[in-house]
């Protein structure tokens, strides 16, 4: 059902205008009334109020991005069974990248799946002042070999597989070269994720990583009931 508007016109004469003059010479006010819900529309501005449940979401720690979506059958005795399969990579662009692979029958818990599995493989790099790697690597996952090479300010010139893993990573000025006939996707990010790991920090010396911002809220309102004051008992002063 649409909204229904009334616009009333006033006019206002000025006020050194004589009493018998024209009011047309004085100013025309427009006023719009809005009946029923909806936001409202702050005159002047041309746009609507925003309320505070409307507020921008908190970025996420890590951007992630799906490399191949499969669909696996298995043959059992009943029939077949069939399933899909993610390959996801995950970075926050500063440094930090994983890869993960997750497997379900349903493609979202495949997605999540996935994204907890390169969480749990994160590679810390410790790259040069200009984000790029100090030397030259190279890797090998089945028939997939890549190669890296840094480069002076020309960029990240690389292609494929192989680019999306050195995006969310962070890096670049760096000649990236995919040298085998493979187009295997994971098998390209998996080589791609062994030569970076020559570059990956060690336990010791990794940053301590902040907790969530949702259980520091928990905390901070009282959480469960075992955080509250004990209650104290009531004394009978009969």
């Amino acid at each position: 059902m649409d909204t229904e508007k009334k616009e009333q016109t006033v006019v206002t004469p000025k006020a050194d205008a004589p009493a018998g003059a024209d009011s047309s010479n004085g100013t025309t006010q427009r006023r719009t009334f809005q009946r029923g819900g909806g936001a409202r529309r702050t005159p002047g501005k041309g746009g609507f109020r925003k309320s505070s449940r409307f507020g921008s979401r908190p970025k996420p720690e890590f951007e992630q991005k799906i490399i191949n979506i499969s669909r696996v059958t298995r043959v059992v005795k009943g029939g077949r069974r069939l399933s899909f399969r993610v390959d996801m990579v995950i970075g926050d662009k500063k440094g930090r990248v994983g890869l993960g692979t997750g497997k379900a029958t349903d493609t979202s818990l495949a997605i999540q799946k996935a994204f907890n599995q390169a969480r749990k493989n994160l590679l810390y790099l410790k790259l040069t002042k200009s984000n790029s790697i100090p030397h030259e690597t190279e890797a090998k996952v089945t028939s997939s070999v890549v190669s890296m090479v840094p480069n002076k300010e020309r960029g990240l010139v690389v292609g494929s597989t192989m680019r999306n893993v050195l995006e969310f990573a962070g890096v670049t000025d760096i000649t990236g070269k995919v040298m085998s006939r493979s187009k295997n996707k994971l098998n390209i990010a998996k080589a791609t994720i062994e030569a970076l790991r020559v570059f990956d920090l060690p336990v010791s010396e990794r940053p301590t990583p902040k907790p969530p911002e949702s259980q520091e809220r928990r905390s901070f309102r009282g959480g469960n009931g075992r955080d509250r004051r004990p209650r104290t008992p009531r004394t009978n002063t009969n």
